[in-house]
């Protein structure tokens, strides 16, 4: 079994930590809190845990599941005190950014983005099992070490997740469909409901509020610093999904403006049709 380092005990770090020591790994656990450590070692996403970098010294694999925008940082932070050989991979949702940049700090990195989640955040949140039958897309370009590779696609499949490889500027415009902007559109559609004036009119929306607007509007309600950095790291596919998003939006209100039933029909018809091909 390799010896794996988990860097960021939160949601996705502490799911991969249940798995992992599970699967008999010895899982070095690395968070920012001495609390967040010791809770990881009680439920047993890790073997062994605390909150100093260099504890990824001995990891033949480390996991890097801190925020995108500290990715990089902590990537270099551990550089110094990896063997040579150790494999480097992350969990950001954005790859375009962080796939050179860690490159250019470390030959054996491997971009990687398991597609599981949940509204909450958190490492009391964790659970056995988050990324079975969910996707899991690895990053690589022309500098990816194969063996590298390998030893990450190994792993990711044995969590019992469906592997999927693109290229990172591939990953961050698809990505940005269908992860990135329901979080816009999400919030959006909440802010809205937010803005009717009445407030016997909203009270009355939020009491009949029922499972259709508990999907669309789930994502909406996750955690803010998450969609921040979606929008700031990803900034020009999401730019132009919601140009899109915004067109759809708009031909769909002229449509109703000019009572054109038809049309409104046809168009419910189309997405009605499109929409299989995104269920798993």
């Amino acid at each position: 079994m390799e010896r794996i380092a988990i860097i960021g005990l939160g949601l996705i770090g502490g799911s991969l930590g249940l798995d992992l020591t599970r699967q008999g790994h010895p899982v070095v656990g690395i968070a920012r809190r001495v609390e967040t450590a010791k809770a990881a070692l009680a439920m047993g996403a890790a073997t062994e845990a605390g909150t100093d970098l260099a504890l990824v010294a001995g990891a033949e694999v480390v996991f890097i599941c801190t925020p995108i925008d500290t990715v990089v940082a902590t990537a270099e932070a551990i550089a110094p005190h990896l063997s040579k050989g150790a494999v480097i991979t992350d969990v950001a949702s954005v790859k375009g950014e962080l796939v050179p940049a860690i490159e250019a700090l470390w030959s054996d990195f491997v971009g990687g983005h398991p597609m599981a989640g949940k509204a909450e955040a958190g490492l009391a949140v964790a659970e056995t099992g988050l990324f079975q039958d969910r996707p899991y897309v690895l990053t690589p370009t022309a500098a990816t070490n194969p063996e590298a590779l390998e030893r990450v696609r190994a792993i990711a499949s044995s969590l019992g997740a469906n592997l999927c490889q693109c290229h990172p500027a591939q990953h961050d415009r698809a990505v940005a469909w269908i992860s990135h902007l329901p979080v816009m559109v999400s919030s959006s559609l909440i802010l809205a409901c937010q803005g009717e004036t009445d407030p016997a009119i909203l009270t009355l929306a939020q009491t009949l509020a029922s499972s259709g607007f508990q999907d669309t509007s789930r994502v909406g309600g996750g955690v803010p610093d998450l969609g921040t950095l979606m929008a700031r790291h990803n900034r020009a596919a999401v730019l132009d999904a919601l140009t899109q998003y915004q067109y759809q939006l708009e031909r769909l209100k002229t449509l109703i403006a000019a009572e054109d039933w038809d049309a409104v029909h046809n168009t419910l018809i189309r997405s009605q049709t499109a929409r299989p091909a995104y269920l798993a």
